[in-house]
């Protein structure tokens, strides 16, 4: 009999799901900085291969619900719109909606560090817990998981939204229609602590660097799509 106390129960709930082999979601929340310290004997695996995993099964089946919610869009607009939605931001949403930050199975460098809170921890997480899913409950469990959890973001996908977040596309594909080299971003700075960084980048544009630009973000990739947002805006006020 389950303890109702117990935070994989509550984890199973919001999940829908009901593991037979609970081991499968322990590993998916089992950082490789726990298993390392953990007593060889004890056989401790990490959640890296699920992630492996998971990355692959969300990328099916999120581009399958696209694919049935908007039968009227093209490549392009689904493109855009699994590469909102399949990232780790995204994913680092999820995680946290799912509570996963307090069961991450961490060293305690990496909780001491913000570890529980960083991006790349919860959407790793999310994507070995959707693994799991899989592997425990099959196809199915999965997509009624991940239709649950994304039901909100694809009612919500604006295209003229994703064509905005997009910019870096944008940009690239501008460069390549003007027969000028690609966009090229460099980082200009990195500052606050692990759990809360931010970051500025620079764009430069054309031939001779024409044009440059700059964005911050608490991300790499959302700093350089801020700095190609600022590039495309530049382009369009010399355009007109």
């Amino acid at each position: 009999m389950t303890d109702p106390l117990d935070p994989l129960v509550a984890l199973e709930e919001r999940l829908g799901h009901q593991f037979r082999d609970r081991a499968l979601l322990l590993r998916a929340l089992t950082h490789s900085s726990f298993a390392n310290e953990a007593d060889p004997a004890a056989g401790v695996a990490d959640n890296e291969t699920l992630e492996f995993l998971g990355d692959s099964v969300l990328g099916f089946l999120v581009a399958d619900l696209l694919f049935r919610a908007h039968p009227e869009w093209g490549q392009g607009w689904l493109t855009k719109a699994r590469a909102d939605l399949v990232s780790e931001t995204a994913f680092a949403e999820k995680g946290r909606a799912l509570g996963l930050g307090a069961l991450l199975r961490l060293a305690p460098t990496d909780e001491r560090a913000g570890g529980r809170d960083r991006d790349a921890r919860l959407a790793d997480a999310f994507e070995a817990v959707v693994a799991a899913l899989y592997l425990d409950g099959g196809l199915g469990v999965a997509r009624a998981a991940v239709e649950r959890l994304f039901s909100e973001d694809l009612a919500a996908l604006d295209p003229a939204e994703l064509s905005r977040r997009d910019a870096k596309s944008a940009l690239q594909e501008r460069a390549q229609a003007e027969g000028k080299p690609l966009p090229r971003y460099r980082l200009l700075s990195e500052s606050g602590p692990d759990h809360e960084k931010r970051f500025a980048y620079e764009v430069r544009y054309g031939e001779g660097d024409e044009l440059t630009a700059t964005g911050e973000g608490p991300t790499k990739k959302e700093a350089q799509r801020e700095a190609a947002r600022a590039a495309l805006d530049l382009l369009s006020a010399r355009d007109a």
